[in-house]
């Protein structure tokens, strides 16, 4: 199935003056659940749906751990996950300190097996997305 897209009208925020031009956006076919997931893998291999599943939520909690614990988790050629800060700045390195920091953010950086697919994907132009709400009915309907 192709990724589908639409186009929008976007100006450029450092230059509020230049014109507008048109930008591809993504549009969502639903949503696919760990569940799901652990289905589609149970019918490519010999492991169990619930073995997949108990792998999952074990991946769930570890990962997250080994992230607070300021290590970048690796996937090989699937891709790597680490932490990013955001927050103030200060005039000093002295006059720095942990509470300017106001944001933590994990960050998924895609390897050469997501690349590739992306690479490859078929695309299709469709008609204006839709409405943020619309878009949430159509993810839940598709998904449930």
């Amino acid at each position: 199935m192709p990724i589908e897209y639409s186009l929008a009208e976007r100006g450029n925020p450092g230059k509020p003056s230049a014109p507008k031009k048109f930008y591809a956006v993504a549009r969502s076919q639903g949503e696919v659940s760990v569940r799901d997931i652990a289905g589609r893998i149970n019918q490519m291999s010999t492991v169990s749906t619930i073995d997949v599943m108990a792998v999952l939520e074990a991946f769930f909690q570890t990962v997250p751990q080994e992230l607070a614990d300021g290590r970048i988790v690796r996937f090989g050629d699937f891709g790597s996950f680490s932490v990013s800060l955001q927050g103030e700045g200060a005039d000093t390195e002295k006059e720095f300190n942990a509470a300017l920091i106001n944001n933590v953010k994990v960050v998924f950086r895609p390897g050469k097996l997501f690349a590739q697919a992306m690479q490859g994907a078929e695309l299709r132009k469709v008609s204006t997305p839709l409405p943020a709400t619309q878009r949430q009915a159509a993810s839940r309907k598709k998904a449930g």
